[in-house]
């Protein structure tokens, strides 16, 4: 269990809402359905009300500090089979990369290659107390495009397993293209953060605002026990088509 999984959930019913394509850049296709992931009827461009709101306001800020710019939506909500697809299909990827075969990992080395992939990726579980970020529909994963439309360079990719994936990891770096990684990922921070999100601490994509992560962050930041979850795992009922 992760620290942000203790924080009580108080789920405040907010549903489901689809992100507007015309106020923000969607990929598509969509990565994860590129890889067969099996959302079904479900989109993975979709997010509380509450969540979107404040998405609204950090394009806003972001046009402000950067007139043309954009907010790229990579991935938001995630139903749990998708969860689960993804971290599998993540510990395949990282077995191969060793150079190791699924049917022969022993035991330690199962437990190392997981023990990586869950920093990166929540574990999807079951229950309730304990939702996947992604599956509460307040965690998304997000960069900056340019007034011409092109993908601002963060130094790494979204999802890449690696110590680059950390948000400052470029930080102390003098090199000019590592220092302008470290601005480009500095300035999508300050741009969500203005509207209430909160990072990931090994993710420079991943935001949240509501969920457990987030009010476990805040309560690091505050020193107050006040914060809790204002969204639970995302249940069929709260979807607006």
């Amino acid at each position: 269990m992760k620290p942000y999984q203790t924080i009580p959930i108080c789920d405040c019913g907010e549903p489901l809402v689809p992100i507007p394509g015309d106020r923000f850049a969607l990929l598509h296709p969509h990565p994860y359905q590129t890889l067969g992931a099996p959302y079904g009827n479900q989109s993975p461009y979709y997010l509380r009300s509450g969540v979107l709101a404040a998405l609204l306001q950090a394009q806003e800020f972001l046009l402000q500090q950067r007139p043309g710019w954009g907010i790229q939506i990579f991935d938001a909500f995630r139903p749990l089979a998708v969860q689960r697809y993804m971290v599998e299909h993540t510990f395949l990827e990282q077995v191969q990369a060793r150079g190791w075969l699924v049917e022969a990992l022993t035991a330690a080395q199962r437990e190392e290659v997981m023990a990586e992939v869950v920093q990166f990726w929540a574990v999807p579980s079951d229950d309730p107390a304990t939702p996947p970020p992604h599956s509460t529909g307040a965690a998304l994963d997000v960069t900056l495009i340019t007034a011409a439309g092109a993908v601002v360079d963060m130094g790494s990719p979204i999802d890449e397993v690696s110590p680059r994936s950390h948000p400052n990891h470029f930080a102390a770096s003098n090199l000019p293209d590592q220092q302008q990684f470290h601005a480009h990922r500095s300035l999508l921070n300050q741009v969500m953060e203005s509207a209430g999100f909160r990072r990931h601490p090994n993710e420079w994509w991943h935001f949240s605002l509501g969920d457990q992560l987030w009010a476990w962050q805040r309560r690091q930041e505050t020193g107050s026990p006040d914060f809790l979850a204002h969204y639970g795992r995302a249940s069929v009922d709260l979807w607006v088509q």
